[in-house]
């Protein structure tokens, strides 16, 4: 029963998660409604770095690989295949929440000098951007 409500939930997710579009930036639910800051500069380094997983895909990778090790396992194999399964399962789920990025330094229009964090955008040395803040946090990056 356990296992059909887990594969109910993760159908569901698959399903209803598709209905937004991937292709445009993404605001945090709590902050669509407020005012945002924005910088133009121009790119004068670019380096790849690597942004780890936040801590959600080993969490949901271990309770996932957990219940699969558990539905998997028989009878006093149960607890030790869940063990397993959790372990393998949070280890996949840091690996999978790891992601390829770009460390830009900045010089911003108005003299200030800033470093900033993007994932999945081909920007280069030289590149105007814009850097939109929301408080002291950076919401999106974006050539301009």
């Amino acid at each position: 029963m356990l296992v059909k409500s887990v594969l109910v939930l993760f159908v569901s997710l698959l399903v209803f998660g598709g209905c937004a579009r991937d292709d445009v930036p993404e605001y945090d639910g709590r902050s669509y409604q407020q005012i945002k800051r924005y910088d133009i500069g121009e790119v004068t380094s670019v380096r790849p770095v690597v942004i780890s997983d936040n801590g959600t895909g080993k969490f949901l990778g271990a309770l996932i690989g957990g219940v699969v090790g558990y539905t998997i396992g028989g009878g006093d194999g149960k607890t030790l295949a869940s063990l397993g399964g959790g372990l393998l399962g949070g280890y996949a789920g840091k690996e999978i929440g790891r992601a390829n990025a770009s460390e830009l330094s900045v010089r911003l229009d108005r003299g200030e000098n800033v470093v900033v964090v993007v994932k999945g955008q081909n920007i280069k040395v030289g590149d105007r951007v814009k850097i939109i803040k929301d408080g002291n946090k950076v919401a999106q990056v974006e050539k301009f």
